[in-house]
């Protein structure tokens, strides 16, 4: 199994995630794209001493973006696709909790 550090890219924070967290105790994580639910699991384990009830994940699209400039009065216009990424949804065992500010953990 490859490192903790290369399988958690980073957490996700929005009002959605910060509302699940206070209520049903799931943490959203960015996750490298080739992994799977049991190196999720153990990942979070690891990294936060924890114990995980539940991991759902979701590859989701990039987008499809349009620029244009103008530049020496013409007019340039570019495409461009972002890279395709994976969510994992983490739900933790009761009587668990991951402070994602400061990294800490608590039972």
């Amino acid at each position: 199994m490859a490192n903790y550090n290369s399988i958690i890219i980073r957490p996700l924070f929005t009002e959605k995630m910060s509302q699940l967290e206070e209520i049903e105790r799931k943490y959203a994580f960015q996750v490298k794209s080739s992994s799977n639910k049991i190196e999720i699991k153990s990942a979070v384990e690891q990294k936060f001493d924890v114990k995980v009830e539940k991991v759902a994940t979701m590859n989701r699209q990039g987008k499809l973006k349009e620029m244009t400039m103008k530049s020496g009065g013409r007019t340039i216009r570019t495409r461009g696709k972002r890279s395709g990424w994976k969510k994992a949804i983490i739900t933790l065992k009761e009587g668990y909790s991951i402070d994602l500010i400061r990294g800490e953990s608590g039972v």
